[in-house]
């Protein structure tokens, strides 16, 4: 069992910057696709980053070129700039079982999930 928990939200004015973190235990997460969703209230939830079993990184427009996905160890990470009211949300980490290669925009079907972190941005 892959175990994720995630770390690093809170209240930050419109403008500011937070580094999320997300620590797998249990498997390996060398090999696996693995991405940040986020969920807003009464929205559904999306993905926002996404990294391949091969290193290679997505993001979603909305978030592209404020927010910086990386991968270290058993962590991923998301480092989120300029942030703005509509980025509140509920932050979640995810990962696949193994066997897919992640890309925003396309289907992902995650096997584990963390618990999630919440983020508010004020203006």
């Amino acid at each position: 069992q892959l175990h994720l928990v995630e770390s690093g939200g809170a209240s930050v004015q419109a403008g500011g910057s937070l580094r999320l973190s997300c620590e797998a235990s249990g498997y390996s997460i060398a090999g696996r696709s693995m991405a940040w969703f986020r969920q807003a209230p009464g929205n559904e939830r999306e993905a926002v980053a996404a990294i391949d079993y091969f290193g290679a990184t997505s993001y979603a427009d909305s978030v592209k070129g404020r927010f910086t996905l990386s991968k270290a160890n058993q962590n991923l990470y998301l480092q989120m700039n300029d942030l703005k009211p509509e980025d509140t949300a509920m932050y979640y980490c995810a990962a696949d079982r193994g066997l897919y290669r992640w890309k925003i925009g396309a289907t992902m079907t995650p096997e584990f999930w963390g618990q999630g972190t919440q983020v508010t941005v004020f203006s």
